[in-house]
C-alpha cells in the first residue's frame, strides 16, 4: 500500500471512531428514558475500533490514534517516517467527525457546548470530580495496557483473525473504567477534535491528553517488545 493510501484509511478510520464513539455519548448517552449510559457509550467506542480494524486494518494497521502509532513504533512495528503522516490524518479525521457531529448536534434546540460536548477534562471538569494526578495516571496506565493488547492480539504468534475483536474489547474496558474520571481518552486525536469546539477550559486541559497516552503508548510498545522477544533467547 502507498502512504497515501495508508493515510487515508487512517482519516476514515480515526473519523469513524470519533464519530461514532462521541456521537454516542453526545447524541444517545441521555436521551430521554432510554439513554444508553455509560455502558452503551464504552461499547460504541469499542465498535468503532472493531469494525474499522476489520474494514481498513489490513491498509494502514488500524491505528486510528496517536498513541497506538507512538506505541507501535516503540514495539518496533511502524518506521519513525509513518509517525507524522500517521498523526496529521488522524487528527484531520478526528477533527472532520466532531464537526459533522456538531453540525448534528446542534440542530436541536437548546444544544450547548457547555455540555462539554464528549470533551476530556479533570479536575472540575472530570466526569466525577477526579484530580489532574488521576487523570494522568489513568491515562497513561490504560493507554500502556491497551498497546500491550494490541502488540500481543497481532503478534505473527497469535490466533490470526481474532485481533480486532480483542483490541475492540479492550477498548470498550478501558472506558467502563475511565469514563468517570476523564471521560476518557487514551487517544490524542480524539480529545483534540472535541476540544477544539469546546474550546476554553477544555482547550487548556488538552496537553494532559497528549502526554498521557503517548507516554502510555511507549511504555506498552517496550513493555511488550520486551515481553515478546522471550522466545529468540
Amino acid at each position: 500500500m502507498t502512504l497515501a493510501h495508508k493515510v487515508g484509511a487512517e482519516f476514515f478510520g480515526t473519523f469513524w471512531l470519533v464519530f461514532g464513539g462521541c456521537g454516542s455519548a453526545v447524541l444517545a448517552a441521555a436521551f430521554p428514558e432510554l439513554g444508553i449510559g455509560f455502558v452503551g457509550v464504552s461499547l460504541a467506542f469499542g465498535l468503532t475500533v472493531l469494525t474499522m480494524a476489520y474494514a481498513v486494518g489490513h491498509i494502514s494497521g488500524g491505528h486510528f490514534n496517536p498513541a497506538v502509532t507512538i506505541g507501535l513504533w516503540a514495539g518496533g512495528r511502524l518506521s519513525t517516517s509513518d509517525i507524522l503522516p500517521y498523526w496529521a490524518a488522524q487528527v484531520v479525521g478526528a477533527i472532520a467527525a466532531a464537526a459533522v457531529l456538531y453540525l448534528i448536534a446542534s440542530g436541536k434546540a437548546g444544544f450547548d457546548l457547555a455540555g462539554g460536548f464528549a470533551s476530556n477534562g479533570y479536575g472540575e471538569h472530570s466526569p466525577d470530580g477526579y484530580s489532574m494526578m488521576s487523570g494522568l495516571l489513568i491515562e497513561i496506565v490504560l493507554t500502556a495496557f491497551f498497546l500491550i493488547i494490541i502488540l500481543g492480539s497481532t503478534d505473527s504468534r497469535a490466533p490470526a483473525g481474532f485481533a480486532p475483536i480483542a483490541i475492540g474489547l479492550a477498548l470498550t474496558l478501558i472506558h467502563l473504567i475511565s469514563i468517570p474520571v476523564t471521560n476518557t481518552s487514551v487517544n490524542p486525536a480524539r480529545s483534540t477534535g472535541q476540544a477544539l469546539f469546546v474550546g476554553g477550559w477544555a482547550l487548556a486541559q488538552l496537553w494532559l491528553f497528549w502526554v498521557a497516552p503517548l507516554v502510555g503508548g511507549v511504555i506498552g510498545g517496550f513493555i511488550y517488545k520486551w515481553l515478546g522477544s522471550g522466545d529468540s533467547e
